[in-house]
């Protein structure tokens, strides 16, 4: 799939965040959609080699979501969080959890926002805030960008049907 915008992620050395940027040619509303509704979402969300299931998605202010990735195999991935905002369709602020590691806790809280540009145009905006740097970094290390560029681009063809 090929695609005109790119995504920018910027995560500074020794801080527990990161930020990610891209801009779709589709109108803000269209974007939120795809971004809230489990039909759309699981068209769309995840690595090219992986499917999609919700077990859960409870999409409002004091929700909470569980997804799942299956692999080739019929390997399972989950993640899992709490919804703390729902504000259509400007923000979503919720938490994130990869169900696959040792422990549990470690949470990344994200806060993402629906910006309207002109044509008929969105910026999303996300801040992702992690538990430690350590986990940030494991969360760049784990292939995110590619998962995350993966996804974009089926979202882009999802947004022109």
């Amino acid at each position: 799939m090929i695609t005109t915008n790119e995504t920018k992620i910027v995560a500074k050395p020794g801080h527990q965040d990161l930020f990610i940027e891209r801009e779709f040619e589709a109108p803000r509303d269209l974007v939120f959609r795809a971004f809230s509704e489990p039909d759309l979402l699981v068209q769309w969300l995840g690595p090219d080699n992986l499917t999609m299931e919700i077990d859960k998605f409870d999409n409002r202010s004091g929700g909470s979501y569980r997804f799942v990735h299956i692999d080739e195999r019929g390997n399972r991935y989950g993640f899992n969080g709490a919804i703390h905002e729902v504000a259509p369709p400007e923000r979503v602020i919720r938490t994130f959890e990869f169900e696959g590691l040792p422990e549990r806790g470690h949470v990344a809280m994200e806060i993402a926002l629906f910006e309207v540009l002109p044509h008929e145009r969105t910026r999303l905006k996300i801040q992702s805030i992690f538990k430690s740097v350590e986990d940030r970094d494991g969360m760049i290390a784990s292939g995110m960008e590619r998962g995350m560029n993966q996804s974009y681009a089926k979202l882009d063809e999802l947004l022109k049907k």
